[in-house]
């Protein structure tokens, strides 16, 4: 990437997003976990903006409440067009001489790259007033042309509606995303009109004021179509998470990931994978997870908020909820929930177990069934289990309570109170032995049955 420029984002976010037939903002809905307004953010974040204003309308008060001090606001309202949009900026840049990128906050997917590449193209030697972001699709279908020279130079931008035959046969279409320095763009934007079917101030007008100027305006294209992508529907959004888990997936296994059927394994925006992790089919991550190196997650588990070591197995069938660790070489297996609660070097909780507000020592082992009582319906309390101590199947241990160090606890024991290092406890009734109870039941109940088939 080439040296960042000084430059101000302006990211527009006012529509009303009615497609989404939803009380979120259009730009708060998630993609892998993230909103996709947030996605865009931490790319234009890492080119280091001077500015970042978004511009907002319907639902503002969602956005304001997203964005907090992340960036500044601006209100268009009522909303007459793209062009209109970028002018409610004017007032946040006032005294900004640098550059201006516009950005839209449902095409979350423009690079890092692309942004500075049209930044770049416009300090060129042949300096453009407008830097315009070009894309070719499969189907241009009523995409806005860019009828361009092969140098970049645009001759024309032509609406499809107002295209002759052979500008439609033009691939080149305008995705909307602009760049030009503060100065240019504002002084064209005052000369926007709106003598249009819609009566709105368009954005793409400035390019075609500026080449009637004589000053000339330069396209570069997207690499691949996605880049630009819009989201306006339940449907659009979708297919952008498709297209964000398709990515992440190559991303996971060109890093070293193993991943058995790809394209069951779902990711969050801030998954962390290291080297010669495998996943199995079926696996879903939710936002907040690492897993060290050599580690494995077998098959149907989801993780959210929980951190993997070196070499831990996870599943099948496993929950690791927020504040799950597994410290290295820990297990655990089918059916076994965690939230907030580390398990130790080596430890392991293979089946059929719950582990909530819990500290598990290593090389401890917990038994089938086993339960750690955290709730009382008004306050959660802390279960600790030493280093190495075994917990027989069907336990309960009721917190607030620590097991100690090599400590046993029986099968179906229902403890309340600490077990010592190295102590056996025991909790359960005594058993009662009736010879020949269960042969007379049965005779008796036969004899019945039978009765009732008579009558």
């Amino acid at each position: 990437m080439s040296t960042s420029r000084d430059f101000a984002a302006v990211i527009l976010a006012a529509g009303k997003g009615t497609r989404m037939k939803s009380g979120l903002h259009k730009v708060l809905h998630p993609i892998a976990g993230r909103p996709m307004l947030d996605h865009l953010l931490a790319t234009v974040d890492a080119l280091g903006p001077a500015k970042k204003v978004v511009v907002v309308g319907a639902g503002r008060e969602q956005l304001e409440e997203a964005l907090g001090d992340g960036a500044e606001t601006a209100l268009q309202e009522p909303q007459h067009g793209t062009g209109h949009a970028v002018q409610q900026a004017e007032e946040s840049l006032s005294g900004y001489t640098g550059d201006v990128l516009v950005l839209y906050g449902d095409v979350p997917f423009v690079k890092g790259e692309t942004m500075q590449a049209m930044l770049d193209r416009l300090h060129a030697e042949d300096k453009p007033k407008v830097v315009v972001l070009g894309f070719e699709p499969d189907e241009p279908g009523h995409y806005g042309r860019v009828i361009a020279k092969p140098d970049g130079r645009i001759e024309k931008m032509v609406e499809f509606k107002d295209a002759s035959e052979v500008e439609r046969a033009c691939r080149l279409c305008n995705s909307g995303v602009m760049a030009a320095r503060s100065a240019d763009m504002f002084e064209l934007l005052r000369r926007v009109g709106n003598d249009n079917a819609q009566g709105e101030y368009y954005l793409v007008d400035i390019v075609n004021i500026a080449n009637a100027d004589g000053d000339g305006c330069a396209v570069i294209s997207a690499d691949t179509p996605g880049e630009v992508t819009g989201i306006n529907s339940r449907a659009e959004l979708a297919a952008a998470e498709r297209q964000w888990q398709d990515y992440r997936r190559e991303e996971a296994m060109a890093e070293g990931a193993t991943l058995k059927a790809p394209e069951t394994v779902f990711f969050s925006w801030d998954t962390a994978l290291g080297r010669d992790v495998t996943v199995e089919p079926n696996v879903v991550f939710g936002p907040g997870v690492s897993v060290a190196d050599g580690a494995t997650i077998r098959a149907f588990s989801h993780l959210e908020g929980a951190s993997v070591g070196e070499g831990c197995e996870v599943g099948p069938y496993a929950r690791l909820r927020p504040g799950a660790v597994l410290e290295k070489g820990a297990k655990v297996g089918n059916f076994v929930e965690m939230k907030k609660a580390v398990l130790g070097e080596g430890a392991k909780a293979n089946h059929l177990t719950y582990l909530g507000d819990a500290e598990v020592g290593a090389g401890a082992n917990i038994g089938a069934g086993t339960i750690t009582c955290n709730y009382d319906g008004y306050f959660k309390y802390r279960t600790v289990i030493g280093p190495r101590a075994f917990i027989g199947s069907n336990s309960a241990l009721i917190a607030p309570v620590k097991i100690g160090a090599d400590a046993i606890v029986a099968a179906g024991s229902a403890v309340s109170r600490d077990v010592g290092d190295g102590e056996l406890r025991m909790v359960r009734a005594d058993q009662m032995v009736k010879p020949g109870w269960a042969d007379r039941f049965h005779d008796t109940m036969k004899r019945k049955k039978a009765a009732e088939r008579k009558d």
